[in-house]
């Protein structure tokens, strides 16, 4: 539905964000285990072995032997990194590339990784409790970069932002309008789906964590809701 492309606000506390950087580059090879020589780890096996699997997490379910491929518990962090096509990958690092930068800087690089890790297990657990015997993988950053949108969404909710609505029509809204109508789909979505192939309740618990999680992670003299950001994002509307 809305599809962020550049937003324009500088960074203010750090020379650059190198721990966004780094997130891309993890999920960026992730994708390439998936896109790796199948002779040597199936991609159904990495998913398998490395993604949320309701059924298992909670023990209902097991996998066959060598699965999962590291401890059940960890699968909410492993899946964060792994995508299962060019566009679901492109799509969550889209988002990560414009909006990780200035929560980043509200945070610094360690608390910004941290948070970033917790969203997506907060994601990981509110998908897990809304479909718990589900059989099929959860793997995608989208979660925690739910997180992140809400996290700028409350530091800099009268940016303007660029983006391609519908996929295809240009715009520039204020944030709390494009990430407001953007969080109301998801919700949407996740009462009306028939069945568990997208993570919707993924994506609205991590932006609740996110939402959180910002007030106690952001340095204690970054501002909340744009107080600083100037004139650029208080004109009209």
């Amino acid at each position: 539905m809305f599809v962020p492309l550049h937003d324009g606000v500088p960074m203010r506390n750090l020379r650059a964000p190198y721990a966004t950087y780094a997130l891309l580059v993890i999920c960026i090879l992730g994708y390439l285990l998936i896109l790796a020589d199948p002779d040597i780890l199936p991609a159904d096996w990495a998913i398998a072995g490395l993604g949320v699997i309701p059924g298992v997490l909670f023990g209902a379910l097991s996998l066959p032997e060598g699965l999962p491929l590291v401890p059940e518990p960890a699968t909410l962090l492993t899946s964060l990194f792994l995508h299962v096509s060019f566009l679901h990958l492109a799509g969550n690092m889209l988002f990560l590339w414009v909006f990780g930068d200035n929560v980043e800087d509200a945070m610094g690089h360690a608390r910004f990784i941290l948070f970033f890790l917790l969203c997506g297990t907060a994601a990981g657990l509110a998908h897990a409790f809304a479909v718990p015997g589900s059989e099929r993988p959860l793997v995608g950053a989208s979660g925690a970069v739910s997180g992140v949108v809400a996290a700028y969404l409350i530091l800099h909710p009268r940016v303007r932002l660029w983006g391609l609505f519908f996929a295809r029509i240009p715009l520039r809204l204020r944030a709390y309008w494009a990430i407001g109508l953007w969080l109301a789909f998801q919700i949407f979505q996740a009462f009306t789906a028939s069945d568990d192939s997208v993570g919707w309740y993924a994506h609205i618990g991590g932006f609740a964590a996110g939402a959180v999680l910002v007030l106690m992670l952001r340095r204690r003299d970054q501002p909340l809701l744009g107080i600083a950001d100037g004139p650029r994002e208080t004109g009209d509307a």
